[in-house]
């Protein structure tokens, strides 16, 4: 995609997962990658593998230290950033149940920690003359769901957020704009069905009118579009890459009405 070979992207929760595919996503468009995450181990081997362009930065986000040094590390190594990906998540969820340090600390992981990083990379973004942000959200913030309320309260917020963000920053020439992505193949999801792709689709057919769960390169590519010059006029907004998944409404896209003359 235009404009993004030579450009320096971080990412957090870069080192698995959706965030890995993110960062797969930029290398193969010629971006130097800043690999973010606390996730040490996976982070080295995908910096490895990725070669003199990328460097894998050990950064717990809730933790002002680390951003700021993983600022440092991306400037240091590439001379400047032009994006950020927001994408470190935790899923831990008890819904109502949850007690109030359990709020705070995915409130702190899902959406704080983001806002803190865009806050860290600004001035950087202004000296390179503008940049993008692209923060994940979630279709799950879109909905109510019985037994989670940290998780969607959080990537609800995000959406907001996003906004207020695009609107603080659009005349240093940043844009900021979120992906909300549906059921995708992804470490949960594994863990979830054992590894079974198969079943994954086919659970995910139900909700998902493409009829499956998405890769998670799919994802990755809406956001490196919401970064380059073929998004120069996008800020502000949410793309959802969800199979539909948004635009079925409470009946699942079926002719509920029909239901009162059975």
């Amino acid at each position: 995609m235009k404009g993004i070979a030579g450009k320096t992207v971080i990412v957090s929760g870069g080192a698995t997962s959706i965030g890995a595919a993110v960062v797969r996503a930029f290398h193969a468009d010629g971006a130097n990658t800043v690999i973010a995450d606390i996730a040490a181990d996976q982070g080295k081997v995908l910096a490895v593998e990725l070669g003199k362009t990328s460097i894998f930065s050990p950064t717990d986000v809730t933790r002002d230290d680390d951003i700021a040094a993983t600022v440092a590390a991306a400037v240091a190594a590439f001379g400047g950033i032009d994006f950020l990906v927001n994408g470190a998540v935790t899923y831990a969820d008890k819904g109502l149940a949850s007690s109030r340090a359990e709020w705070l600390s995915s409130l702190n992981v899902n959406l704080v920690s983001g806002a803190l990083f865009v806050r860290a990379v600004v001035p950087e973004m202004k000296r390179r003359g503008g940049g993008a942000v692209v923060n994940l959200s979630s279709v799950a913030g879109k909905f109510g769901q019985a037994g989670r309320a940290l998780y969607p309260a959080a990537k609800a917020a995000i959406f907001q957020l996003t906004k207020s963000e695009a609107m603080e920053l659009a005349a240093d020439h940043i844009r900021v704009n979120a992906v909300s992505p549906g059921w995708t193949w992804s470490t949960s999801i594994e863990k979830a069905t054992k590894g079974d792709r198969a079943k994954a689709d086919r659970v995910g057919a139900d909700y998902h009118p493409l009829g499956r769960v998405a890769d998670p390169d799919e994802v990755a590519r809406a956001v490196v579009y919401l970064c380059s010059d073929d998004a120069s006029f996008i800020t502000g907004a949410d793309l959802p890459v969800d199979g539909g998944y948004a635009m079925t409404g409470p009946d699942g896209g079926k002719p509920a009405m029909g239901r009162l003359a059975e």
